[in-house]
């Protein structure tokens, strides 16, 4: 069972940056889909981005493709949402999470099995 562990939320203006990191306890490339979804207050839970099990490809959400990047660093088991040009919209708890999802499911929260706890970022106007 993979655990995973996000850090890096904080409170920033609007324009500014945050990089989320998330650490696995165990190695998740060409084994697990990896990716980010993130749930704002009184809304459901959303696809961010996500990285293939091979990590062969990326995906992102249309709100956020150009201002975010999804990375990973397999030696390390860690993974990084850098995130720029934040907007209030974007105010979320943001969770990352892995799974044996494939290709067309990427962007499904029930592809995956494994969760972190989240993390808060908020973006001030």
């Amino acid at each position: 069972q993979v655990q995973l562990l996000e850090s890096g939320g904080g409170v920033v203006q609007a324009g500014g940056s945050l990089r989320l990191s998330c650490t696995a306890s165990e190695r998740t490339n060409g084994r697990y889909a990896v990716a980010w979804f993130r749930q704002a207050p009184g809304k459901e839970r959303e696809f961010v981005s996500a990285i293939s099990w091979s990590g062969g490809g990326t995906y992102y959400a249309d709100s956020v493709k150009g201002r975010f990047t999804f990375s990973k660093d397999n030696a390390k088991n860690m993974m990084y949402l850098q995130m720029n040009n934040l907007q209030p919209e974007d105010t979320a708890v943001y969770y990352c999470a892995a799974g044996r999802a494939i290709t067309s499911s990427l962007g499904s929260e029930t592809a995956y099995a494994y969760w972190g706890q989240g993390t808060q970022v908020t973006v001030s106007s």
